[in-house]
């Protein structure tokens, strides 16, 4: 049962990966990413890693797709068309792609995997503990520094979108006066 839930998962993962670098809509290209996130908390609870599980959904499908979604809704691109890539910019960008894959499966391949038995488990109490701690090994800092970009972004993409309807004001005022 669980070899049909992976390979469910996979095929979910690798259909909506390839629909959202090939989809010329920006809005359906962001959905596709979703549908890829959400594929991999799927594995990630299959393997019973529900901390990672729930970070990825809550923070990536939840967080970054909406900030993702806002971005392009408050740009007004939902319509937008993305360029077709020259026929030639394409086949060179497939045959880097097959060589990254052949150098990525014989490194898998020629690897010797062992089994490890982990005896004690981590609560998430000691992961949220030893994320936000001041002490040595702590990540408090890393979070507040992505916490005051993830504002400087927003308000960037604010600013951007309020600046061109500020300049057809302007003009428009400017027309009539």
């Amino acid at each position: 049962m669980e070899k049909i839930i992976f390979y469910s998962l996979a095929l979910v993962m690798i259909v909506s990966a390839i629909a959202s670098v090939s989809s010329r809509k920006m809005l359906r290209s962001v959905i596709y990413l979703l549908f890829t996130l959400v594929g991999v908390a799927g594995i990630f609870f299959l393997i019973d890693y529900n901390f990672l599980a729930a970070v990825e959904l809550t923070v990536y499908a939840g967080g970054i797709i909406v900030l993702m979604i806002f971005s392009v809704l408050l740009v007004h691109h939902i319509e937008m068309k993305l360029e077709v890539a020259k026929l030639s910019k394409r086949i060179l960008v497939a045959i880097v792609c097959a060589i990254g894959a052949g150098v990525f499966i014989s490194t898998i391949y020629s690897y010797d995997f062992k089994e490890v038995s982990i005896a004690t488990t981590t609560t998430t109490t000691q992961i949220g503990t030893g994320l936000l701690s001041y002490k040595a090994g702590g990540f408090i800092l890393p979070f507040e520094v992505i916490s005051v970009l993830l504002l400087a972004a927003m308000i960037g993409a604010i600013i951007i979108a309020k600046g061109k309807k500020l300049d057809d004001v302007r003009r428009k005022t400017e027309e009539r006066g």
